[in-house]
């Protein structure tokens, strides 16, 4: 049964600021080690980001995913990951957003940070006047019973990456060649098939308004990374 959406308390006190880094496409490794090298390399006074980027297709599997979900890959390549959660496909039409966060910073636990991005998409999504929820035990958002957007996250001395990937308007066909997030038969579908706009460019900086929002957080455009020099942003 799909839960009932509710907000978040706003975060309070002093409103810290989030570079915002818009990758462009991508392929996935490059991406991966960068925020984790970010993550390795961050102290205290370390800015939060969020990294926006369109993955080229590729199958990752989390920390504790079981090959036998990964059903017929074909020419899609397949990651071992370290995040949380079983295998998600990304690839062209989905947004991909990577926070960069520092929960002590925010005074936040897991939880309650998983439950902040799942507000901030059914926020999205409603803002185009598409019902959402979230689901007990399944992390994600939902609509009309088909899955929309996943979330895998990892959180290492306080401090996040890795994130959500929101299907804007994909070709869906690849995730039959998996059980999503471990799940046979899982139905997952686009914001476009529900009235949603096709364009990612229009769908970004409302999920990151609603993102940083969540988070107490006034967001900032910085130019991004140089995936040539992992973990060391301009």
């Amino acid at each position: 049964m799909d839960a009932v959406a509710t907000a978040a308390p706003a975060i309070s006190g002093v409103r810290h600021q989030v570079r915002v880094r818009d990758l462009g496409r991508q392929a996935y490794e490059p991406v991966w080690r960068a925020m984790s090298a970010l993550t390795d390399r961050r102290g205290p006074d370390t800015p939060d980001e969020f990294w926006l980027v369109e993955h080229d297709p590729v199958f990752t599997l989390g920390q504790a995913g079981r090959d036998e979900h990964v059903l017929m890959p074909g020419d899609i390549p397949v990651i071992h990951v370290d995040r949380g959660g079983q295998v998600t496909y990304h690839g062209p039409g989905q947004i991909v957003l990577y926070p960069l966060l520092d929960l002590r910073r925010l005074k936040l636990g897991v939880r309650d940070y998983v439950c902040r991005i799942e507000q901030a998409i059914i926020d999205t999504l409603g803002d185009w006047n598409i019902g959402a929820a979230r689901r007990e035990g399944a992390p994600g958002v939902y609509v009309a019973g088909a899955k929309v957007a996943a979330l895998g996250i990892r959180v290492r001395r306080g401090c996040t990456f890795h994130g959500l990937a929101f299907n804007i308007d994909m070709d869906l066909e690849p995730f039959r060649r998996i059980n999503p997030c471990g799940y046979a038969g899982l139905e997952v579908a686009s914001m476009v098939d529900f009235g949603g706009p096709s364009s990612m460019e229009a769908v970004k900086p409302v999920l990151v308004a609603h993102l940083a929002a969540q988070f107490g957080l006034v967001a900032e455009p910085a130019d991004p990374p140089a995936l040539r020099d992992p973990g060391f942003p301009r």
